[in-house]
């Protein structure tokens, strides 16, 4: 349900009324004319927010209804000038700021049109305040604000189609400057993070866990015997090999956790607000589906992946930090391979898992 329409205009009810009450207690209107602005403004809030919350907004094209809703409003401000006559002060401005809410998203012919229907409700009301009998007076002023609304609204119209189409060419900036950073920040073969932003990624959850006390682990993943992989299945099987295990590996992460390639067949994984006991799940879940993953029937061995895992210490570098964690992985390397290897922050020496 999109509740920004309803909230301008349930703020543009508000003031209205705010402005009526004004003019009721100076005695430029009578209770009548402002029970009819409460009533007016109240049954439109609910009628609309009836249509939002049962959800009949969504069989028009336009599901936020700014152009009914400006309608009802400005039909609504045309009924009270029609009863009281002192109100026609108030119209100009909020006629101005209901179009502006319209113009964002109606069309600008449909804006137009949306100024030739207010016109013409307008000259109406003037028709009919001269059929009562109203002093000269109060109807020249009327004709001078119809005047002023005829070549002024057309401008607007005119307003509104370049402030359409700046928002348009700045939405297709804003979304190839999103592609081009996102871009910049994936690696092209993987899809996963490339090694500038996962480098940059570790300082920031540095300082994230130390403002917060929060834990951060860090694990570093290398592919074991790749070379042979790409002997065996060639560069472009060894592609393969790197962009399945990437897809194992982020499909077992959460949404805020980091995973990047660090350089060739190493990779790393940042994982935030997460104890060393579950990231060991983590690691140890990636590596074993690495292990029994069905691999390309060109691969005779088995591709495997060693893990070293740690756990950041509040205080250390991002240097110690890592070079801890790359010594975890090569411990993995050498106690034979398809292993996770822990590092606990307390202690000297490395669990393997």
């Amino acid at each position: 349900m999109r509740v920004r329409p309803l909230a301008l205009t349930s703020v543009f009810g508000v003031l209205y009324l705010f402005a009526m009450s004004i003019f009721y207690r100076q005695g430029l209107i009578d209770a009548r004319v402002l029970k009819a602005a409460v009533v007016l403004v109240s049954g439109l809030a609910a009628f609309f927010y009836t249509c939002f919350g049962w959800r009949w907004n969504r069989r028009f094209k336009d599901k936020s209804l700014r152009l009914p809703i400006t309608l009802c409003l400005i039909g609504m401000m045309l009924v009270l000038l029609y009863m009281a006559p002192q109100t026609h002060i108030l119209f100009l401005p909020f006629l101005f700021l209901m179009m502006a809410f319209a113009m964002h998203r109606v069309p600008p012919r449909t804006v137009f049109a949306l100024s030739v229907v207010t016109l013409a409700g307008y000259a109406v009301v003037i028709l009919l305040h001269r059929a009562r009998g109203l002093g000269t007076h109060v109807l020249q002023l009327e004709c001078m604000q119809l005047l002023a609304l005829s070549l002024t609204l057309p401008g607007f119209t005119v307003l509104a189609s370049r402030v359409q189409h700046l928002h348009n060419a700045l939405f297709k900036a804003t979304r190839k400057i999103k592609d081009i950073e996102e871009d910049a920040r994936r690696d092209v073969l993987l899809g996963c993070f490339n090694r500038r932003y996962i480098v940059a990624a570790i300082e920031q959850q540095k300082r994230l866990a130390d403002e917060s006390g929060q834990p951060l682990c860090l694990a570093v993943m290398d592919l074991d015997h790749f070379k042979r992989v790409n002997d065996e299945a060639g560069h472009l099987g060894g592609d393969e090999v790197l962009r399945s295990f990437a897809r194992i590996a982020q499909g077992n992460i959460r949404e805020h956790d980091i995973f990047g390639r660090y350089g060739g067949e190493e990779f790393l994984l940042i994982l935030p607000d997460t104890s060393l006991l579950a990231a060991l799940n983590v690691a140890e879940r990636i590596r074993e589906q690495v292990e029994h993953f069905s691999w390309d029937g060109k691969l005779r061995n088995r591709v495997t992946v060693s893990i070293g895992l740690t756990q950041y210490i509040p205080g250390e570098s991002v240097l110690d930090l890592f070079s801890r964690t790359d010594t975890a992985m090569y411990m993995a390397k050498q106690g034979g391979r398809n292993q996770v290897v822990v590092e606990e922050p307390a202690a000297e020496q490395p669990v393997t898992i």
